[in-house]
């Protein structure tokens, strides 16, 4: 038979980590699991406020495209209308850019909501990990 002598001496000298307390990592998962469903509100909220704001943006593009047709019907001589078609482009081109930095910004704006949110969780988290680690 073998000797486990050895083996029980060294199981006898390790010293094991105490049970953690049941009731404070209930509590962390709970407020982990609330910072998560926040931070999942808070992007839906911006997605749903990106696209609100997509949709806007594109009525308005073609209630402008619409007026401009009729404007481009209107009859006038070459070069005025040569003009009026540089201006609306210009004003299209400096519009569209306007609209994909606002759109941009509104989902930073949200993402970084959300990470702060989850960011603050986890250091509170950590907090309470060495809490517990001091305590045992």
């Amino acid at each position: 038979m073998p000797d486990f002598s050895d083996f029980t001496k060294l199981f006898a000298n390790m010293k094991l980590p105490a049970a953690p307390n049941m009731d404070a990592f209930v509590s962390a998962s709970r407020r982990n699991m609330e910072a998560f469903t926040a931070a999942n509100r808070i992007a839906l909220e911006g997605a749903q406020a990106v696209a609100k704001r997509h949709m806007e943006i594109m009525q308005q593009g073609m209630t402008d495209m619409s007026d401009a047709m009729r404007s481009m019907a209107l009859p006038e001589d070459p070069q005025a209308k040569a003009a009026k078609q540089a201006e609306m482009l210009k004003h299209a081109y400096e519009q569209a850019a306007a609209n994909i930095k606002e759109l941009g910004d509104l989902i930073q704006r949200s993402n970084a909501e959300a990470i702060e949110l989850l960011n603050r969780r986890f250091a509170e988290s950590m907090e309470e990990v060495k809490a517990l680690s001091e305590k045992a």
